[in-house]
């Protein structure tokens, strides 16, 4: 007998994406962004994104449906991100899931973003084990997370206190005059720079913070170094060395997700690491954690580019995992959560 078909509805920020996942077999995945009407601002307007969902929805909808070569009717349950989001994009989604469920009278669950940056590494890598350790870097979020059970055990270890890894890169992007967005600019950029040029600073990682914030992170700190750094070389008019400061900035940052997750995978008594967000893409990142890990005896599974940004192919893998465990829908009465908490694995 196949394994129910799970539509996956994702709406948090800017993406619209929608996709089909049966068992841990993706049929179709297809996302629409509005991050070009943003690019201008330097940053997401919410009432933007939130317009651009409901212009994207249904052709969205349609164009997945015709690559998985299925029929609406033919799905099983319908998962949905219900938080943490922007109020607007989340509202989107979920009104728009709960009018699927009721039209085609099928089960809804309203899921965690955050979480299904995680779940979605099954489609790519199969079961994930049991005592695992996560972490998830994105624009807003920057999280470790215990996973007994991606379905209904996942415990919050550490998150950021103030800017994530991908905000910081942002916010350091429009010091060094990058366009919107500034994490792959400043990835690139970094590729061409010395990392042992200039040290920035690590957040939260010795002293008074290294009991009380083992897994934390803080990155404001550091983007305030740069700040100072710049504001520095530009009274004395010296020239910027764009591609150092590139490549410094990255290495601080890389240095503490790395060592950070490393530490909580010893520490948590796991051989295995995984890793997902839009951050994830960074090459240093991904350079750093593998190093590192192979030292330590930890395998890292980290998904593909594709999957590492905001997409329904991760909802859907999470509504999967849920359906396969026996988990109980959410039901018609969800509301969205813009800041559901991690441990919270559907609404």
């Amino acid at each position: 007998m196949a394994e129910p078909l799970i539509l996956g509805i994702e709406t948090s920020c800017d993406e619209t994406g929608i996709a089909l996942v049966r068992g841990y077999d993706l049929l179709a995945d297809v996302t629409a962004s509005s991050m070009d009407e943003h690019a201008r601002y330097g940053g997401i307007i919410p009432e933007i994104a939130s317009r651009a969902h409901l212009e994207s929805f249904v052709p969205t909808l349609d164009a997945t449906l015709e690559k998985a070569d299925v029929d609406l009717s033919e799905v099983d349950a319908i998962a949905v991100t219900a938080g943490p989001g922007l109020v607007g994009s989340l509202t989107v989604g979920v009104s728009a899931a709960k009018a699927l469920a009721l039209a085609l009278n099928k089960p809804l669950y309203g899921v965690n973003h955050i979480i299904g940056h995680i779940a979605v590494d099954e489609l790519v890598n199969g079961p994930i084990p049991e005592n695992s350790v996560g972490l998830v870097v994105s624009g807003g979020h920057s999280s470790l997370l215990k996973i007994g059970n991606i379905a209904t055990e996942v415990e919050e270890l550490g998150a950021t206190l103030d800017d994530a890894a991908g905000e910081a890169f942002d916010k350091v992007g429009r010091l060094l005059g990058l366009p919107y967005p500034g994490g792959p600019h400043i990835d690139r950029l970094s590729k061409e720079g010395d990392r042992t040029a200039i040290r920035f600073p690590r957040g939260l990682v010795g002293g008074r913070h290294k009991e009380k914030h083992q897994y934390d992170f803080s990155f404001s700190g550091l983007k305030t170094a740069v700040a100072r750094y710049i504001e520095g070389l530009e009274e004395a008019g010296t020239e910027l060395p764009v591609t150092d400061i590139a490549a410094g900035f990255s290495e601080s940052v890389a240095d503490v997700l790395s060592s950070k997750a490393i530490a909580a995978c010893e520490t948590q008594g796991t051989d295995t690491l995984i890793i997902g967000g839009g951050f994830s893409a960074n090459s240093r990142l991904r350079e750093l954690i593998t190093e590192r890990a192979q030292k330590a005896g930890v395998t890292v599974r980290i998904p593909p580019i594709r999957y590492c940004t905001d997409n329904g192919a991760m909802i859907a893998a999470l509504g999967s995992a849920l359906v396969r465990a026996g988990v109980s829908p959410s039901g018609l009465g969800i509301t969205v959560d813009t800041g559901m908490p991690m441990d919270v694995i559907r609404a």
